[in-house]
C-alpha cells in the first residue's frame, strides 16, 4: 500500500476517531475531577462539610460526663452518628469524635454546640483519588491514556489539510495553545 497524503489522513481520522471514544470517559473524568481538584481550597473535592450551631439545656458538669450523657447530648442536637471518644481540649470544652470523622465541641460553660458533619462524596471523591495514582495497576492504565492523547493529538494535526490544518489556521492555534501554559508559567 502507498502512504499518499490521503492515506495518512484517512488512518489518522480512523485512529483519531477510535482513541477517542474509547478514552472519552477517561477525559470526561479527568476534566471533571479535575476542576474539584484545582479549587480544593474552596470546595472539599472528598467531604460534603456543615456545620450545625445549637444552643443546649441542661448542660453535666465536666465531672459528670460519661459515654451515657455524651450521647444524650448528642440526641439533643439530632446527631444520629455513632460515637467514637470523647476528651476535653479545655478544661469547659467536651469534643466528640464520631464514627465517619464527624465531630461535636460542646462549650459547657455556655451551652453552646457545634456539630461538624463530614460525608463523603460517592462519585467525585472516587474521581478525584485517581490523581493521587491509587496503585500500580493505576500507572499502566494512566500511562496508557497518557499515550492515547498523544496519539489522539498527533493525528488530529494531520487531519486536516489546506489553510485550516496544521499549515495554516491549525498551525497558529497550535503555537497559541502551546504558548498560553509556557506564558502562564513565565508570569507565575
Amino acid at each position: 500500500m502507498k502512504l499518499s497524503s490521503n492515506n495518512i489522513r484517512r488512518w489518522c481520522r480512523l485512529l483519531h476517531r477510535d482513541i477517542s471514544f474509547l478514552f472519552a470517559g477517561m477525559v470526561l473524568i479527568y476534566a471533571i475531577s479535575g476542576i474539584y481538584m484545582n479549587h480544593r481550597d474552596s470546595i472539599n473535592p472528598h467531604y460534603s462539610i456543615t456545620l450545625v450551631e445549637k444552643e443546649l439545656d441542661n448542660i453535666p458538669t465536666k465531672a459528670d460526663i460519661n459515654r451515657d450523657t455524651v450521647e444524650e447530648l448528642m440526641q439533643q442536637i439530632g446527631v444520629d452518628e455513632r460515637y467514637t471518644k470523647h476528651y476535653f481540649p479545655e478544661p469547659e470544652q467536651l469534643k466528640v469524635f464520631l464514627k465517619g470523622g464527624s465531630s461535636l465541641v460542646v462549650d459547657l460553660t455556655t451551652g453552646k454546640a457545634t456539630y461538624e458533619s463530614l460525608r463523603r462524596r460517592p462519585l467525585i471523591s472516587t474521581m478525584t483519588t485517581l490523581h493521587y495514582n491509587p496503585g500500580r495497576w493505576w500507572t499502566w492504565f494512566a500511562d496508557t491514556f497518557a499515550v492515547a492523547l498523544i496519539v489522539i493529538s498527533m493525528t488530529g494535526l494531520f487531519m486536516i489539510k489546506g489553510n485550516k490544518g496544521l499549515w495554516g489556521r491549525g498551525g497558529i492555534e497550535l503555537l497559541i495553545g502551546i504558548a498560553i501554559p509556557i506564558i502562564l508559567l513565565l508570569l507565575s
